[in-house]
């Protein structure tokens, strides 16, 4: 297995949505990553949560930017994060813990030489997205091995399985996220590589998994997709 950066331009919240689910399906052989370019704010929610409950707890000013994602988790908001996706092969590795232990426990090791005091979360958090107090929220409700600092939570990520291959969504929460998104997307990168034993070849996204993203976007855009939970 190969590691492989996509480099793709920017879209909204339902293009990246689109974006992720046509590389998934690709079924590609390489380790893939690739880093959002966002075209204005927007907000994400796990696949399995209420519609009525997300609502209630949207970050202001995004409007109608929301959708509900492939992935599970929580509210995620997308206003000055780093966002990211890995896709790959899962390779026997059929546990979510062991996906999140290996992809949190390198990111860790890239942010700290990035000179952030960070750990992982040992214990907590309910990653149910239901729930008598409304709608679960990534980054008011760290669970284990989510990332953290002495302010809480600063990095989760959402998986989905498509067959043999992983979709794996991530998002760093930092003030300065985007600012210094060159300094992180390296710890990243350079983090995933170490892990991984190999160097990264940057290349465009195939034009056949571009034209399946334009397909799939008006799939993100309805309310038959955003509202059918």
């Amino acid at each position: 297995m190969r590691g492989v950066i996509l480099e793709t331009p920017a879209h909204d919240v339902f293009g990246q949505m689109a974006m992720d689910e046509a590389l998934a399906k690709s079924k590609p052989q390489d380790f893939c990553l690739r880093f959002f370019r966002w075209r204005g704010a927007g907000a994400t929610f796990g696949y399995a949560q209420r519609v009525r409950d997300v609502e209630q707890k949207l970050p202001p000013g995004i409007g109608k930017n929301y959708t509900r994602r492939p992935t599970g988790g929580g509210i995620v908001p997308h206003l000055d994060d780093l966002t990211f996706a890995c896709v790959f092969p899962a390779d026997g590795m059929l546990r979510p813990a062991d996906i999140y232990r290996r992809l949190h426990s390198a990111i860790l090791t890239g942010l700290r030489r990035a000179g952030l005091a960070a750990r992982l979360c040992s214990t907590g958090g309910d990653a149910s997205p239901r729930g008598p107090n409304g709608a679960s929220q990534c980054f008011i409700q760290p669970v284990a091995l989510d990332i953290l600092t002495e302010k809480g939570k600063i990095l989760g990520g959402a998986i989905r399985r498509y067959g043999a291959t992983v979709l794996y969504q991530g998002s760093l929460q930092l003030p300065e996220a985007r600012r210094q998104s060159a300094e992180f997307e390296a710890a990243i990168s350079h983090a995933l590589a170490a892990d991984g034993g190999w160097h990264w070849d940057v290349r465009e996204l195939d034009a056949c998994i571009r034209d399946e993203a334009v397909a799939l976007e008006p799939k993100y855009r309805s309310p038959e997709w955003i509202r059918r939970f």
